[in-house]
């Protein structure tokens, strides 16, 4: 079992982060947050970055998704716990809300919250709080230290952006997330240039 991989990173996309160690490129798998937090400080990937893995064994693949902390790591191995919930969308419920954030909405009973991650319908959203309610509350998840929210930057822009892909069905806090990566990198962009950039990178 890996726990880690310790690298610079090669190459780096919304969904997907590269990191050699020893010589070999691992690919690994990352929700938004990640990508955000390596995106916004060039020196995370200019120096060498420890990756936190969770490894999904298959006989067709053998993937590896990657976080910053361990908290995010283990609320990610509780969310695949839940019938009906894959490797794939706990990184959509990361993509969309912090791990400290998924914590305290799971804890408060909050399905209405997290049925608003594409894919999750209410009854899956209610399992989730009855099957962690009480496990996730025993991990040690704070707001300090927790990877940043990007700010969605104001303007009739970032607005209309943010509400198009909302419409389109993707949750509405990863779709500010978007949103904000791409006019803080181009400022200028219009609204058909961030949403089509933005339906790259959901």
């Amino acid at each position: 079992m890996i726990d880690y991989v310790k690298g610079n990173i090669t190459d780096l996309s919304p969904a997907v982060a590269v990191c050699e160690a020893g010589g070999v490129g691992y690919e690994v798998n990352i929700p938004l947050s990640v990508y955000a937090e390596l995106s916004a400080d060039k020196s995370r990937t200019a120096e060498p970055v420890r990756i936190y893995v969770h490894e999904v064994i298959r006989e067709d693949a053998h993937l590896l998704f990657g976080f910053l902390t361990k908290q995010e790591r283990e609320v990610f191995r509780l969310l695949i716990t839940v019938s009906g919930i894959g490797p794939n969308t706990a990184r959509l419920f990361l993509s969309s809300y912090s791990a400290y954030e998924l914590q305290q909405l799971i804890a408060t009973g909050n399905a209405k919250a997290l049925s608003q991650v594409k894919g999750i319908g209410a009854k899956t959203a209610q399992r989730l709080v009855v099957d962690l309610k009480d496990k996730i509350m025993k991990l040690d998840i704070g707001p300090s230290g927790e990877i940043a929210d990007i700010t969605l930057p104001s303007g009739q822009t970032a607005e209309e952006a943010a509400a198009a892909l909302t419409m389109l069905g993707f949750p509405a806090a990863a779709s500010q997330k978007v949103v904000g990566q791409i006019l803080c990198e181009q400022p200028s962009a219009s609204v058909e240039q961030v949403i089509k950039l933005a339906l790259k990178m959901l």
